[in-house]
């Protein structure tokens, strides 16, 4: 299973993003130190950066991003807007904005390994999408982990969780209520330039 192996600070410095995003609160680098400031990228260079930052972020490589896009472009609405939409749908993502995991990265290892159920079937594929009313559970096997472990009880730790999704906090189970909308997704990119990049 290829996966993006890329250093977490580094990267989110090169991209201009936040590690917050990520999930890490507490990464920083020593790249460039107050540096000096790059030349004005081109109009090709944003778009690369706006496409950059949705792979790095959903952990997702060139040909299934490609994959991705294709199949926004070929739905009806907004292509950006069905491209967004269709990797925040992803298993390994929903496993994130639930609490279940720290990170996306965590998250996909997690659901390779085969912690986790939807709708009371075992699923091991980090891409799987899911769909309005889908149940996400930890899988009864996995319960005793102490990585789960720690997600029930008083010291439980908080989470923001989307709109579009349910999850009581002393629960190891969750609900995926409706398909999110544009406005529900605050990854910090603007998509109609992805658009733009593949449209050339």
């Amino acid at each position: 299973m290829a996966k993006n192996m890329q250093p977490v600070a580094k990267r989110c410095k090169a991209l201009g993003i936040s590690p917050a995003v990520m999930g890490y609160a507490r990464k920083t680098t020593n790249r460039n130190p107050g540096g000096q400031t790059r030349r004005k990228k081109s109009d090709y260079g944003v778009q690369l950066n706006e496409k950059q930052k949705v792979k790095f972020i959903y952990g997702i490589l060139e040909k299934q991003f490609r994959t991705y896009y294709e199949r926004a472009a070929a739905a009806p609405g907004r292509t950006g807007d069905n491209l967004l939409v269709a990797v925040e749908r992803r298993l390994d993502n929903v496993v994130y904005r639930m609490g279940f995991a720290m990170t996306r990265r965590q998250a996909r290892q997690l659901v390779s390994h085969g912690h986790f159920t939807v709708n009371n079937r075992k699923v091991d594929i980090p891409s799987y999408q899911v769909k309005a009313g889908d149940v996400i559970e930890v899988a009864e096997n996995s319960r005793q982990s102490a990585i789960f472990k720690r997600l029930t009880g008083q010291d439980a730790p908080m989470f923001l969780l989307p709109a579009w999704m349910e999850r009581d906090k002393n629960s190891l189970k969750g609900t995926v209520t409706r398909l999110p909308a544009r406005e529900d997704i605050d990854v910090p990119v603007e998509e109609h330039l992805i658009v733009e990049l593949y449209s050339k």
